[in-house]
C-alpha cells in the first residue's frame, strides 16, 4: 500500500507549482513570449544564449510583463494566445500592466 501525502504537503506540493507568462524586450525592438517557473532564471537563460531560438538571434533586453498560473496547462493556453496577438495588442498589455 502506498502512503498518501498529507492535506498539508498535498497543499505545500500545488503552493510551489507556479508557472508564468512572461514577455521579453528583445534587440530591434523585438517581443518574445515564453513560460517558466522561475521567469527570472529563464531570463538569465536567455541572457547566455541558451534556451530559445529566437533570443538567440534578437538578443533580450528586460522582462516587460509576467503573469501568474496555477497550472501549465493555463499558461501555456495563455502563451498560445498571447503570441498569437498583433504586436498592437501586446503593447497595449505591457503597457496597461506597467502603469
Amino acid at each position: 500500500m502506498v502512503p498518501r501525502a498529507s492535506a498539508a504537503s498535498r497543499g505545500a506540493l500545488n503552493f510551489q507549482m507556479k508557472y508564468f507568462v512572461y514577455i521579453l524586450k528583445c534587440e530591434r525592438n523585438k517581443l518574445y513570449t515564453g513560460i517558466s517557473k522561475d521567469p527570472n532564471k529563464r531570463f538569465s537563460t536567455h541572457l547566455k544564449g541558451q534556451g530559445a531560438k529566437f533570443t538567440k538571434i534578437y538578443k533580450p533586453i528586460a522582462i516587460v510583463y509576467k503573469e501568474e498560473f496555477n497550472s501549465y496547462k493555463t499558461a501555456a493556453q495563455r502563451e498560445n494566445q498571447i503570441k498569437n496577438w498583433r504586436r498592437e495588442k501586446k503593447d497595449f498589455l505591457i503597457k496597461a500592466n506597467n502603469k
